[in-house]
């Protein structure tokens, strides 16, 4: 099965107009052809199956001949992440994220950030990518990047907060609280770790200090790490 997507498509959507680049994806790449019957989602739940009413390379129409919706995730996961020095290795954190279950990234600049600038329009790219590969139904969630204490200032309604840092202090297993059906964040630093003025603030505003584990992870295999604690404690 390929999956599409399409954002602009809609649960009373009767028809699928594509934009060039994705046009020319259809008929030049693919060799698609009118009549075929495409599988496609909207990134919002909903998955649609369309046949080509007109194929060129600059214009595809499909009409829907099927509409079905998922249900969404049984938890709901946000991770704030420090950008790491490399690309190639956030876009693995962004691409994996996905394809195990993830609802909403907010990259963080951090007092030990190595990257302050982000390429939103790519990782978004990213993300789609993996979303259409692992065939989900939702697109999860990209935030602008902000500071760390722009981050903490804003209003954050899950109901189990965490920052996972690397500091010799008291700290729970992040595992050990987590529920089921939760909403959950988690803060995840740079390679220099967050700062001691971080992890108090962060604390200040109930965040919970907790462990990844016995190793010392990178930034973005804790990021995976802690996406796939949360989808296991829900799995079983």
């Amino acid at each position: 099965m390929q999956l599409f997507y399409h954002p602009h498509s809609s649960e009373t959507s009767k028809e699928i107009t594509f934009d060039k680049e994705e046009s020319r994806h259809i008929g030049k790449v693919l060799r698609k052809k009118e009549g075929d019957v495409l599988d496609i989602t909207n990134g919002e739940g909903y998955f649609f199956k369309a046949e080509l009413t007109l194929v060129t390379p600059k214009k595809c129409i499909a009409h829907i001949l099927e509409t079905k919706k998922e249900a969404p995730l049984p938890y709901h996961l946000h991770i704030a992440i420090a950008p790491t020095k490399s690309n190639d290795r956030f876009e693995t954190f962004l691409e994996k994220a996905t394809e195990i279950g993830i609802t909403e990234i907010t990259p963080i600049i951090c007092d030990h950030s190595e990257r302050k600038t982000i390429k939103l329009e790519r990782y978004e790219k990213i993300i789609q990518s993996a979303m259409k590969q692992s065939l989900k139904a939702y697109l999860p969630k990209l935030n602008e990047a902000c500071t760390f204490k722009e981050f903490l200032q804003q209003s954050h309604e899950e109901s189990l907060k965490c920052i996972a840092h690397c500091e010799e202090t008291d700290k729970k297993s992040f595992k050990s609280v987590l529920e089921k059906q939760q909403s959950v964040l988690i803060l995840i630093g740079p390679e220099g770790d967050f700062s001691t003025e971080e992890i108090n603030l962060a604390k200040k505003n109930g965040f919970i200090p907790v462990t990844l584990g016995e190793s010392r992870l990178r930034t973005e295999t804790a990021a995976v790490v802690a996406t796939h604690s949360v989808a296991f404690v829900n799995e079983y």
